[in-house]
């Protein structure tokens, strides 16, 4: 039986294309084993899902002044020592990283336990953890052509992220019951990303009005975001987050507007959704979410509002614009490569286990 070590952790983008992958992994008789931090949110997820898991000490690297920089590089060291000591009890044939920097001390130990690794980069430029880690990798998967740039020739393989199966099999009728929506009438769905926006959300409550003359709202807008004037509001069904039911309110949904993690803008290309993206602000982050935009408005699969420009105006105009261009989107979607990206990546693993 062949052997995989998964890991990554920090957030649920370091985790669930790496869930993403077990179901065909396990189809191919794998052995899958997991190694987190102690309590990371990758704990949680992974063990929801049956898979033996492994916590190392784990400490993060920062690009500021911080005190815990003098202690993090003994957590990392630590973490280091105890990835070897489970590479060598675990015996595994290949190593898979989604990144977060509890990656990075199972790839280097990967690497000097001589076992092929293979690391997956989601956004357009490799984040510190990666960078650290790419060295000592066989090969590095990416989502946007113009992250192979930056990754070595030899190593870079584009392939998309792997997407949850279950998001494409939805059905719009279940959503349509789940939502009390009607089947006539073309639905918006919102989406905030895990911990909502609220300025997002102010915007979109406000536009609701004029939206709901034409459309019916579906709204994800983040936990304790729930507006509970508009419980009773018809045509607009507001939720704090969704597990199960998320395929189906994907197949509910004509149009998305949502933030642009890459996993997220990811599943919308798989889905083939017309979508408008709203990228973090480069105030907020490390600009990741708006190169990951505009390189899907380059292609021609989303528009995009950058939040400093967002505004009732824009929003609305944005939505009836991408309404009657939906098709023009869809098309584009259609001819992209990177839709198997779950097949692609597996196809690599065993690969190097061969």
């Amino acid at each position: 039986m062949k052997k995989i070590v998964l890991t990554g952790g920090g957030t649920a983008g370091h985790v669930t294309p790496n869930i993403a992958l077990l179901p065909r992994l396990k189809e191919l008789g794998y052995e899958i084993h997991y190694i987190g931090s102690y309590d990371g949110i990758e704990k949680k997820l992974i063990e929801q899902c049956n898979i033996p898991y492994y916590g190392i000490s784990s400490g993060k690297l920062r690009r500021y002044f911080d005190w815990k920089n003098f202690s993090d590089p003994f957590k990392v060291i630590k973490g280091y020592g105890q990835a070897r000591a489970l590479l060598r009890k675990l015996k595994p044939d290949v190593v898979f990283s989604k990144g977060g920097f509890v990656s990075v001390p199972v790839v280097l130990a990967a690497k000097h336990r001589k076992i092929p690794a293979v690391i997956h980069e989601s956004d357009i430029t490799p984040g510190l953890a990666n960078k650290l880690a790419i060295p000592n990798a066989c090969k590095v998967c990416c989502n946007f052509p113009e992250t192979l740039k930056y990754l070595p020739a030899d190593k870079a393989v584009l392939t998309g992220s792997p997407i949850r199966q279950e998001l494409l099999s939805g059905s719009r009728t279940n959503g349509l019951s789940y939502c009390k929506f009607q089947s006539g009438k073309p639905v918006i769905m919102v989406i905030g990303g895990s911990s909502g926006s609220q300025f997002i959300n102010e915007v979109v409550r406000s536009l609701l009005p004029e939206l709901l003359k034409d459309y019916q709202v579906l709204h994800l807008c983040g936990r304790g975001n729930l507006d509970p004037s508009l419980d009773n509001t018809n045509g607009y069904a507001q939720f704090e987050y969704a597990n199960k039911e998320l395929a189906d309110m994907f197949a509910l949904a004509d149009l998305v507007v949502s933030r642009a993690g890459a996993n997220a803008i990811c599943e919308l290309l798989a889905l083939r959704k017309p979508n408008i993206l709203i990228p973090l602000s480069a105030h907020a982050s490390r600009g990741d979410q708006i190169l990951n935009a505009r390189s899907f408005e380059r292609q021609g699969f989303s528009m995009v509002i950058e939040e400093e420009q967002l505004s009732n105006v824009v929003l609305l105009d944005a939505i009836k614009k991408l309404f009657q261009d939906r098709r023009n989107y869809m098309a584009a979607m259609e001819k992209s490569k990177q839709f198997n990206s779950v097949e692609t990546v597996v196809q690599l693993l065993d690969g190097l286990c061969k």
